[in-house]
């Protein structure tokens, strides 16, 4: 074995470990990973960064922008809205939301349709009540199976068919996944309304869950120097028995007191760490008792919100202490309280390192909407924005424009790319959006990772470890031929998929899958697409897509809640993906 090949499986290993433990954010992953592989000379720099001229990856910023567009005019919740009524049942709204949410994720980013979904979803159970856990993993899963349908569905699509151009392959075609995309979001589809549903968990959502598990969210108070209970025990103090609290733990001098004695004696300065209702909290601090909160969870100004945010995996806010993430500054809002799921938190509020998932109770200022329109470091939970004065007309005239745009290249009368750049300078030109709204859609993150996802794949068709991975496959599953070929790559996408990015697992993959392809001498379009369809079925984790970690703690789940729904599911995805794969492009029937 080779020193590169050495060094290439060293770098690998980096790639998986690091996403997987959140080690670093993954832009920055990648970014080490491709610098070490060009250091060491097995990428040129013209390799490592050819990533960011392929066609492909540009489709995949012109669509976020497109994507973002469409979603700040507002007009796709006023059509939800529409379809998705208050006043009808519960297998009806599934249905609805399900079939909705799939057509919209064939043609437009999932990630921002489940961010507009979710808090409609929510309130519509919390009005109905339905527990959210029934609805919400149904949502991630439709945006999941949507986003397969064509080409511009998911950017797991968009970089697949990037990896092909740059290997010298013809692109393929915007429906050219519409043969197993469509089958399998029809049968995924049948799945949950008939069977799914019912191994959903029927559990309360977080609000109500922290009413009776008060361990979950935890809020910070200080004993003022002049208050009331300053020399008083716990119990004297009445701070045992609280409607909706429990207090966890008393921190004095940097020592933490837990569990709490009632005779314990309270001192001034000393800093209480509550769990429970933050109605209940909010009534303590404005009691005459003493109690205040630390200065990081202060906002200023006379008109303040409670809203709720799950915490993106693309945030900044990953890794960073709650009082390192300048929040009031850069959002006008403070984090009050913090919910993880399948973990007990402890401690100062500003202490927690903040994860992708998290909950977060946010104290919101005035300005707090305004700052947050183009963001996804979060996505906002129990309280929505609302949209106001909607030019109809307008919003109507850009989704007819997008539309047709898409039906032209499907036709090919315009490159796709050459369409959507020309879409975009029509809105700039006639003032339907402005430069500035342009480049706020731009997700650097997502950027950044796709074109150096190319540069991971280069490197293993470089050093040829693409071919020993595919020997090992071919020699695993010869008793199957062709097919077991095609499971061997469906399967390492669809594994590394549930661990780490979407991305990585398809970069990771496609060099295996085109070397196979050379290795049995037939078309490697079935194993192209092998690659993009397992690298996004990810139902088993709640870790392996974005839409997943949304919802994960939004509806209270667990992480068996998704082997439970999801295994059965991605059994019947993976054969009818591989059934259709193989009688399509292989056979030809």
């Amino acid at each position: 074995m080779s020193f590169e090949i050495l060094i290439l499986l060293f770098v690998l290993t980096f790639l998986i470990i690091a996403l997987y433990f959140e080690k670093f954010h993954p832009a920055a992953t990648f970014t080490i990973a491709v610098a070490i592989l060009v250091v060491t000379g097995i990428l040129s720099p013209k390799d490592a960064l050819l990533g960011f001229s392929n066609p492909s990856i540009a489709i995949i910023i012109l669509l976020l922008v497109i994507s973002n567009i469409i979603h700040k005019i507002g007009v796709i919740n006023i059509y939800f809205s529409k379809i998705l009524k208050e006043n009808i049942s519960y297998k009806s709204f599934l249905s609805k939301m399900f079939l909705t949410t799939s057509a919209l994720s064939s043609f437009l980013n999932n990630t921002p349709i489940v961010a507009m979904l979710i808090p409609y979803v929510y309130q519509w159970s919390k009005k109905n009540n339905i527990s959210p856990s029934k609805l919400l993993i149904p949502l991630s899963y439709a945006a999941i199976l949507g986003g397969t349908i064509t080409l511009i569905g998911t950017s797991t699509n968009l970089i697949v068919n990037g990896l092909a151009v740059e290997s010298g392959l013809k692109s393929l075609h915007i429906l050219d996944f519409a043969w197993v995309g469509i089958p399998t979001t029809v049968i995924g589809f049948l799945y949950i309304y008939f069977v799914g549903h019912k191994l959903l968990p029927n559990r309360k959502d977080i609000l109500d869950t922290f009413l009776e598990n008060k361990k979950e969210y935890l809020v910070e108070t200080v004993i003022k120097e002049d208050s009331k209970i300053v020399g008083k025990t716990v119990k004297d103090a009445k701070l045992r028995n609280l409607k909706g609290l429990f207090l966890v733990e008393i921190i004095r001098d940097q020592n933490k007191i837990s569990p709490v004695s009632p005779d314990e004696v309270l001192e001034k300065n000393d800093i209480l760490i509550f769990a429970g209702q933050v109605d209940s909290i909010t009534e303590l601090i404005s009691s005459d008792i003493g109690l205040s909160i630390p200065d990081i969870c202060i906002v200023n100004g006379e008109k303040t919100d409670i809203v709720e945010v799950v915490i993106s995996n693309n945030s900044y806010l990953i890794n960073k202490k709650v009082k390192d993430t300048d929040f009031r500054a850069k959002y006008d809002a403070a984090i009050l309280a913090v919910h993880r799921n399948g973990e007990k938190l402890s401690g100062k509020i500003g202490d927690i390192i903040l994860k992708a998932g998290d909950v977060l109770l946010i104290v919101a200022g005035k300005d707090f909407w305004k700052r947050t329109e183009d963001t996804t470091d979060f996505y906002p939970v129990s309280k929505v924005k609302e949209i106001f004065n909607i030019d109809i007309k307008k919003a109507n005239l850009i989704l007819l424009g997008f539309i047709s745009i898409i039906l032209l290249s499907i036709f090919h009368f315009i490159n796709l790319f050459s369409g959507l750049l020309l879409f975009i300078s029509a809105l700039i030109f006639f003032r339907i959006t402005t430069y500035s709204e342009v480049r706020k859609g731009l997700d650097l993150n997502l950027i950044i990772i796709a074109a150096l996802s190319l540069a991971i794949g280069k490197a293993m068709i470089i050093t040829n470890l693409s071919d020993i991975i595919s020997k090992g496959i071919i020699s695993a599953f010869s008793v199957f031929g062709i097919v077991g070929a095609l499971i061997g790559v469906y399967l390492l996408a669809n594994i590394l998929t549930e661990f780490i990015t979407n991305i990585a697992a398809a970069s990771i993959t496609f060099p295996v899958a085109l070397s196979l392809a050379k290795h049995l001498s037939i078309d490697p379009t079935a194993f192209i697409l092998a690659v993009a369809f397992g690298a996004s079925a990810s139902f088993i984790t709640p870790i392996g897509y974005q839409t997943n970690i949304m919802v994960y703690a939004v509806g209270n789940y667990k992480f068996k809640d998704f082997l439970i729904v999801g295994l059965p599911l991605s059994i019947l995805y993976s054969i009818i993906c591989i059934s259709i794969l193989y009688l399509v492009f292989i056979r030809g029937i």
